[in-house]
């Protein structure tokens, strides 16, 4: 994850969107880069970010996405090569991108219902 990847997933998030977009974020050194903290000073109306604590393993959304990923790349037979593991990674993010209702539960477990709220 570099800084300019993290704009470029912020910039397509919110030209999908059709209101201000919210983004929770962790700690991830990237996530605070000057670059990324000064594309968003342009883009509050559009954007807004939250962090999480240092540490939450539990309230964090993206853990019930790798783990989501990793249960729909690994239910199928072994990957003969990277290449292939890369096709069915991203396949199965896309597919993802097609189902919101399964996202957003990643978002009901009671831990992380402050954030869905």
């Amino acid at each position: 994850m570099t800084a300019q990847l993290l704009i470029k997933f912020m910039t397509r998030l919110i030209h999908d969107a059709d209101r201000k977009v919210f983004l929770i974020l962790d700690k991830l050194r990237v996530h605070h880069a000057k670059k990324v903290q000064e594309w968003l000073h342009d883009r509050t109306d559009e954007i807004e970010v939250f962090y999480l604590p240092a540490y939450s393993p539990e309230p964090n959304p993206d853990e019930y996405l790798n783990c989501d990923l990793k249960s729909g790349v690994h239910g199928k037979p072994p990957a003969r090569n990277r290449k292939e593991l890369a096709k069915r990674v991203i396949g199965h993010m896309r597919k993802s991108q097609k189902l919101p209702t399964h996202v957003a539960r990643y978002f009901k477990h009671f831990k992380i219902a402050c954030a869905a709220a």
